[in-house]
């Protein structure tokens, strides 16, 4: 359902297919500057942002953070237990999200055209490299919920849509240089429950941001059970 009206809630949702975590096995992929956790058959909830949305002192402190949670079940030989997961999470929330939605930085997706390029690209492969359930399109940054297809995988999806959508919006912004952030935030989605949270959280963003009647928020209208 493309232009969810901020502040809207969702019925039960379910993506398909969507399996419990504990049913699927784990992968650790180092990014850039962090580590990923992958599975096949996933269901992601990821944000990714320009590159000039964050203050650097906040971007760090968050990295280093995100490291050391990462690090101590390292230490034990074992993956993240699911509160770490949730630790993971609840950080992002509330040491970057919250500076995201205040505006930092350029904020390219102010400008319609730039902000139309992101959500067409979003979801332009829905139903051929993966199912995309919700998303919005913010001002500095970019929440999606979507589960790759057999074949296609979290961070290839996310090289493609920055890749084409950067070098887009700096031909119609007339300008060079680093567009995105090389870095973004995955969240694996657990279960159902977990599900409609990620998606509720996606949608609303703008509504969190005081962002009132904003068009570059949708869900998919196909996958709304009554």
């Amino acid at each position: 359902m493309d232009g969810a009206k901020s502040g809207m809630g969702v019925s039960p949702m379910s993506p398909t297919g969507i399996l419990p975590l504990e049913d699927l096995p784990v992968v650790r992929r180092r990014g850039a500057n962090l580590p990923h956790w992958t599975k096949t058959g996933a269901t992601y909830a990821i944000t990714f942002r320009l590159a000039d949305s964050l203050p650097a002192i906040v971007a760090e402190s968050w990295r280093r953070e995100r490291e050391e949670i990462a690090q101590r079940a390292a230490s034990q030989n074992r993956t993240l237990t699911w509160m770490e997961r949730k630790e993971l999470q609840q950080l992002y929330s509330d040491r970057v999200e919250s500076i995201l939605n205040r505006g930092e930085g350029s904020c390219w997706m102010k400008h319609a055209a730039v902000a139309g390029i992101v959500q067409d690209a979003l979801k332009f492969f829905h139903g051929q490299r993966y199912e995309m359930y919700a998303w919005s399109v913010m001002p500095n940054h970019v929440h999606a919920v979507f589960s790759p297809l057999e074949g296609y995988d979290l961070s290839g999806i996310l090289h493609s849509w920055k890749s084409f959508t950067s070098k887009l919006a700096n031909k119609l912004l007339g300008r060079t240089g680093q567009f995105w952030q090389d870095e973004y935030f995955d969240h694996l989605v657990r279960d159902e429950e977990d599900f409609i949270h990620s998606v509720n959280y996606t949608i609303n963003n703008p509504a969190r941001a005081g962002l009132e009647n904003w068009p570059w928020v949708g869900m998919q209208k196909s996958e709304i059970r009554d």
